[in-house]
């Protein structure tokens, strides 16, 4: 049995003070030292500590889930070459898992289910087909699935194209017109199946934290996207463990999209106008407006 779990953090390496008196990008680059010493450890005990930036605990689960506004504010509004992460981070460690058993074995199944609760797959839903697609555009559906949340009948897409690792989950996929099965973990230098600027847009829907070679894989988005295309990059905190990369589980929310906008930024694949918004569903009262249910962020991009 395979189970799906919240990130879930219990304490921050930054006190209160320290978080509302640093500029968020200083934030990001500070929690990207740190992890330094915190991933190796964490890879071997799953259990750890880790700084934090999000406002508020949800006092049932313990979670810490961002306030309003955090998670737009998460991405640098310029970005400095000098704080690329990624040159000083090791592979072997911070794209490293819990179970580093081929990933064909776990997928070998299909599985028919959704991974985030019934509100953060309505927000999905709505986001793909009211948002982010347009009639006519060509689309690849990156980690795709059984689901790609495009709504029925709403758009006349010229072409989706699903690439994934369950070919029964993929084959039982409405919304595409064709699909591929590949492992976008088994060769660092992955290749894409397809064209260049081929898609319009690509989308990633709660999968980017499962990838050990993130970088060359949005380096090879970059290339089948068409001049001027969009790639989307949704997320939530609920992840399987095992699978996810270290860099991932050592981190909460806020530091996930800096994250993934990092990996936009610096993959090489010449994105601009790097983005993030909070699709969550939040009380309608109160302050903070905590979110409730599952948490549902999207990074998008443009390439130039």
């Amino acid at each position: 049995m395979v189970l799906l779990v919240q990130c879930c953090f219990v304490a921050s390496a930054f006190s209160t003070t320290e978080r509302s008196a640093t500029p968020n990008n200083l934030q990001r680059r500070q929690f990207l030292s740190y992890i330094s010493t915190v991933v190796p450890f964490a890879i071997t005990t799953s259990s750890w500590t880790q700084p934090a930036d999000a406002a508020v605990r949800d006092l049932k689960t313990g979670i810490l889930l961002p306030s309003v506004g955090e998670i737009e504010s998460a991405i640098p509004q310029t970005w400095d070459e000098d704080d690329n992460p990624f040159t000083s981070l090791s592979d072997n460690v911070y794209f490293s898992r819990l179970d580093a058993s081929d990933d064909k074995i776990f997928y070998s199944e299909p599985r028919f289910v959704e991974h985030v609760d019934q509100q953060a797959v309505d927000s999905i839903t709505s986001y793909v087909t009211n948002k982010l697609l347009q009639p006519g555009d060509s689309v690849l559906d990156l980690c795709s699935s059984w689901t790609s949340h495009i709504m029925p009948g709403k758009l006349e897409l010229s072409r989706v194209a699903g690439l994934g690792m369950n070919s029964k989950e993929l084959e039982a996929n409405k919304a595409l017109t064709e699909w591929t099965v590949q492992d976008l973990n088994k060769n660092k230098y992955v290749q894409l199946p397809y064209e260049n600027n081929s898609f319009d847009v690509v989308m990633c829907q709660l999968s980017i934290d499962y990838l050990i070679h993130p970088l060359e894989v949005m380096k090879e988005v970059s290339r089948v996207l068409k001049p001027g295309g969009k790639v989307a990059i949704l997320i939530s905190n609920r992840l399987f463990l095992t699978k996810a990369v270290g860099l991932w589980t050592g981190s909460d929310d806020i530091e996930h999209v800096y994250t993934v906008g990092s990996y936009l930024h610096y993959c090489g694949g010449g994105f601009t106008d790097i983005k993030a918004e909070d699709l969550s569903t939040r009380k309608k009262n109160g302050k903070e407006r905590m979110i409730v249910g599952d948490p549902l962020y999207v990074i998008t991009a443009t390439k130039s």
